[in-house]
């Protein structure tokens, strides 16, 4: 046999090896429920179709905050418990493609006039459009991002859609409205707190709930949450 069969023999090989591994890591989301070891990645905070009522920080004194939200809730993983709520060992982030939806919000376009101007929002359509925005790098697996609808500082909270999506397709496997009450001195942790309020609420009932669905929903399978290169 030549050295140049050999090559391409080896090379069928080891593409099959990967192909097969790869499978092996593919789930549904009955599976990332029923799984505690399949992986999630967190994607952050999505401030780019939020409108904001009753605050009286400047639109661009809350523009430039959004950062800073997304910040303390990776930092301090303690309070902002995501591995936990979703019951895994530890979380991946990814933060780059919310990031840059988060970077061109126009100011001139984030306040509400009223409480009433938040009572629309958005729907469970509006979501699977949305995040087909999403820049991802690649990225493989089921990511979690919450979606921030409204935030009313009369109300003295937020309304954010907690979402799973397949990262391959961008498809939305589960998609969930939650009220989040702010608390806290300065508007960084007044309103990164509503998060801590959504996570509390899903470790706290809505998991168990979403658990129990998906095993009783058919489902077809989603990405691979580890790339071929990884395998090797």
């Amino acid at each position: 046999m030549t050295t140049l069969k050999k090559c391409l023999l080896a090379s069928f090989a080891l593409v099959f090896v990967c192909l097969s591994a790869g499978s092996s890591y593919a789930q549904t989301l009955k599976e990332f429920f029923s799984n505690e070891s399949t992986p999630l990645t967190y994607l952050g905070v999505d401030f780019s179709a939020t409108k904001v009522e009753g605050e009286t920080a400047t639109a661009a004194e809350i523009v430039s905050k959004f950062e800073p939200i997304n910040n303390v809730i990776v930092t301090e993983s303690k309070k902002y418990d995501i591995a936990g709520t979703f019951k895994r060992t530890s979380v991946s982030n990814f933060l780059e493609a919310v990031q840059k939806l988060n970077e061109g919000v126009n100011p001139a376009t984030i306040k509400a006039n009223g409480v009433a101007d938040l009572e629309k929002g958005l729907t469970a359509a509006d979501i699977d459009k949305h995040v087909k925005k999403y820049d991802l790098h690649g990225q493989k697996g089921i990511g979690l991002v919450f979606i921030m609808d409204g935030m009313s500082k009369t109300n003295k909270e937020a309304y954010i859609y907690a979402t799973l999506i397949d990262l391959s397709s961008k498809k939305v496997l589960l998609t969930e409205r939650f009220t989040g009450k702010a608390q806290g001195f300065g508007f960084r942790n007044y309103w990164a707190y509503t998060i801590y309020k959504v996570l509390n609420s899903i470790d706290h009932g809505k998991y168990k709930e979403w658990k129990s669905k998906s095993a009783a929903t058919a489902e077809t399978r989603v990405a691979a949450v580890k790339s071929h290169a990884s395998l090797l």
